[in-house]
C-alpha cells in the first residue's frame, strides 16, 4: 500500500483542488432570514405554526444560499427515518420493476429513502417474510410497500406483525381472496393498510370486446402459473367475459410464463388439430407476452400466417413487442401509474398526502387502467 501513496507534493495538491465547497448550513439560513433556526426547522418540515410572510423570507434566503435539508435533519425533527422498507417478488419479470423504479423514483421527490429486499415469489415462507420485516423494523422503517405477486406472499404481507402503515400491490383474485387476505389482519393495523393492483378485468374486457369486434368466436386462452394472482386474476376474466360474448375457448394451462413452455403447447395444439383434421380457433390470447412469443414461433415455423390465418394477443406490451413480426396487439398495464399509486397511499397512510382519486375500485382495491395496443398481430377471423 505504501508504494501507491503519491509524492506529498502532489498529494497537498490533490487536497487543495478537491476540497469540496462548503456546504449552507440552517443556522447560516436563518441568519440570513433573519429568524431563529427552529423557525427554518418549521418552514423546512411543513409546520402549520409560521406565517405566510416568515414562510417567503426562509425560502427566499434558503433560495438563495442553494440550501438542501440533509435527510438525517428532517428525521430528528419529524421523529422519522424517512425510510420506507419495500419487499418485492417476480423481480425476473416486466412489471414488478417497472413498478419499484417508479415507486423509488416518487420516494426521492418526497424526500424518502427506499430500502429493498427482493424474494423468491413462490419461495417466501411466512418465516422468511417476517425476518425480513423484522430487518426493516431494525432500520426504523416509517412504511411498508409488498410486492405480492403470488398467492403465498399475499398471505405472508397479510399476516406479517407489522404495526406501521402497509400498501400491497397484488391482482384482485387469487386462491385467497381480498377478503380473507385482510381478515388476517388487525382492525387496528387495517386502518393503516391500503391495497392496489391494475385493472385486469377492464383490461381482458377491452381484449374480448375487440375480438368480437373482429368476429372471432373460437380461441385458444394460455394462462399462467395459477399461483400467480396476476394468472389467477386474467383467467376469471377470460373465462366470464369470453362467455358472456359466446366465444368458444380453451384453456391451454401452463405452470410458467416463460416463452419456450407456451411454444411447446403450441406445437402440440397444432399436430393435434392436424390429425384430428379440425380447424384451429381463430385467435390465441396469452396470459403475458413471453406466452405470445412463443405461440407465434410456433405458427411461424407451421406456416401459419398471422393474422391472416390466426390472430394472436398477448399482455404486458414488454419493451420490443412492437416490433415483432407481427407487431404484437397487447394490454399495456400502466405498471409505473401502479408504482405512482403505491407511492401515494404509503404518503397517504403517513400523514403526508390526499386521498388518491382511483377510476375503478374492487374488493376495497384501487384499481390503475390498462390499454389494450391494437398491433397488426390481431386481424378479422379468416372465412372457414
Amino acid at each position: 500500500m505504501h508504494g501507491c501513496r503519491p509524492p506529498a507534493g502532489r498529494l497537498g495538491n490533490m487536497v487543495t483542488s478537491r476540497k469540496p465547497s462548503k456546504r449552507p448550513s440552517m443556522f447560516e439560513v436563518a441568519k440570513l432570514a433573519g429568524v431563529s433556526h427552529q423557525t427554518v426547522s418549521r418552514v423546512i418540515n411543513d409546520s402549520p405554526d409560521v406565517s405566510d410572510a416568515t414562510r417567503a423570507r426562509v425560502q427566499a434566503a434558503i433560495d438563495q444560499l442553494g440550501y438542501r435539508p440533509s435527510n438525517s435533519a428532517r428525521a430528528l425533527a419529524s421523529r422519522r427515518s424517512r425510510t420506507i422498507g419495500l419487499i418485492a417478488g417476480g423481480l425476473k419479470f416486466f412489471g414488478p420493476i417497472s413498478s419499484i423504479s417508479s415507486i423509488e423514483s416518487m420516494a426521492r421527490e418526497h424526500g424518502l429513502f427506499m430500502s429493498v429486499m427482493m424474494v423468491h415469489e413462490a419461495l417466501c415462507a411466512q418465516a422468511d417474510f417476517d425476518n425480513l420485516c423484522d430487518t426493516f423494523n431494525e432500520q426504523n422503517v416509517d412504511a411498508f410497500i409488498f410486492l405480492t405477486p403470488t398467492d403465498v406472499m399475499f398471505a405472508a404481507a397479510c399476516r406479517a406483525r407489522v404495526t406501521q402503515p402497509r400498501v400491497i400491490v397484488t391482482a384482485t383474485h387469487g386462491q385467497m381472496t381480498v377478503r380473507e387476505g385482510l381478515g388476517l389482519i388487525s382492525t387496528e393495523n387495517k386502518r393503516r393498510t391500503a391495497l392496489v393492483g391494475i385493472d385486469q378485468w377492464g383490461a381482458m374486457a377491452k381484449v374480448v370486446a375487440l375480438l368480437g369486434e373482429y368476429g372471432h368466436k373460437s380461441a385458444l386462452y394460455f394462462a399462467g402459473p395459477n399461483e400467480w394472482r396476476d394468472a389467477h386474476t386474467r383467467l376469471d376474466a377470460w373465462r366470464k367475459l369470453a362467455a358472456s360474448r359466446s366465444i368458444d375457448s380453451q384453456i391451454v394451462r401452463c405452470h410458467t410464463w416463460d416463452a419456450s413452455e407456451a411454444y411447446a403447447h403450441m406445437n402440440h395444439l397444432i399436430d393435434e388439430y392436424g390429425r384430428r383434421g379440425a380447424a384451429l380457433p381463430t385467435a390465441v390470447v396469452a396470459a403475458n407476452d413471453n406466452q405470445a412469443v412463443g405461440i407465434m414461433r410456433a405458427l411461424h415455423e407451421h406456416g401459419l400466417r398471422i393474422p391472416q390465418d390466426i390472430s394472436v394477443v398477448g399482455f404486458d406490451d414488454m419493451s420490443g413487442v412492437d416490433n415483432m413480426y407481427p407487431p404484437l396487439t397487447t394490454v399495456h398495464p400502466d405498471f409505473e401509474g401502479l408504482g405512482v399509486a403505491a407511492m401515494r397511499e404509503t404518503l397517504r397512510l403517513l400523514g403526508e398526502g390526499g386521498e388518491p382519486t382511483f377510476l375503478t375500485t374492487q374488493h376495497g382495491m384501487g384499481l390503475i387502467p390498462a390499454e389494450v395496443r391494437a398491433r397488426r398481430s390481431l386481424g378479422p377471423a379468416p372465412r372457414r
